[in-house]
């Protein structure tokens, strides 16, 4: 929790928060006890390097290890071209866009990929997830539960001035359903933590659509957060607290698919990605 402080102005490039926001992020750390986002990604990272063969290095914008530390000791390495893969597959200027921008000064050339939402394998590991879980949904509450899935929400000033990120966030959401054999009926699309800070931003809202289903005549929903590739405060804190109250306060139940995080298909999605950017 002591981090906290820290990691906002790495997140916020040094500007400061008002100290109730800062306040509530601890809080929410609080609950989940730390985030496992490091240890899954570097997990993760490992899993790539067993798929592809190919050297693997992880940097973050906003927490240890730096992408400045991983550049450096791939330099060390005697590194002289590079293919960078956010795990975020969707491209946005406020997520994707400043990790370019982070690395763009890096000593050899990198080749950055700028999304892969609609990967086969990628979609293949977010349906494994969804069945498994969704079936064991239907089981327990004997009916066939509805399914929203999610992804981060970004400002909507980024959309107007022409990110993608809204056409592929929905993009991967229709793949997963499709190749799940999901009906129209069957699911819906939300946009979950919405910034603190003010200004519009994109929707509609997880707690909206669960308000919708519940008026539908629907007791309960599955979330599958598909803009997500591991677990972090989003979905242990946000999804698994913050929306399971929400849900219990209006009579409905909430179920979640598990997060990607160890997937050998999820591994091997990266690990292609990497091959066929190098053959190119």
């Amino acid at each position: 929790m002591e981090d906290v402080p820290e990691f906002l102005r790495n997140v916020t490039g040094g500007r400061g928060l008002p100290a109730e926001v800062v306040k509530e992020v601890q809080h929410r750390y609080s609950l989940i006890g730390c985030s496992p986002l490091t240890r899954i990604t570097l997990q993760q990272a490992a899993g790539v390097e067993r798929e592809s063969g190919l050297r693997t290095y992880v940097g973050m914008r906003n927490w240890m290890p730096f992408t400045s530390a991983a550049i450096a000791q791939m330099q060390a390495d005697r590194i002289d071209h590079a293919v960078a893969i956010c795990l975020a597959p969707h491209n946005s200027r406020t997520s994707v866009g400043l990790y370019r921008k982070a690395i763009e000064d890096a000593p050899f050339p990198i080749d950055f990929v700028e999304s892969w939402h609609d990967h086969p394998l990628l979609i293949k590991a977010f349906v494994e997830k969804l069945q498994a879980g969704w079936k064991q949904a239907c089981e327990e509450s004997a009916t066939r539960v509805p399914i929203i899935f999610t992804a981060h929400s970004v400002p909507q000033k980024s959309i107007d001035q022409g990110d993608p990120y809204e056409c592929q966030t929905v993009h991967t959401a229709q793949l997963v359903a499709a190749e799940a054999g999901l009906s129209v009926e069957d699911w819906k699309f939300a946009f979950q933590s919405q910034g603190m800070s003010g200004g519009a931003w994109l929707g509609p809202t997880i707690e909206d659509t669960i308000l919708d289903m519940k008026k539908q005549g629907h007791r309960g929903v599955f979330l599958q957060p598909i803009g997500f590739v591991c677990d972090h405060v989003e979905i242990l804190y946000d999804i698994d607290i913050a929306f399971k109250k929400f849900a219990d306060d209006h009579g409905m139940d909430l179920f979640r698919a598990e997060s990607l995080n160890g997937s050998p298909t999820f591994a091997s999605a990266v690990a292609d990605v990497a091959r066929e950017r190098l053959k190119k």
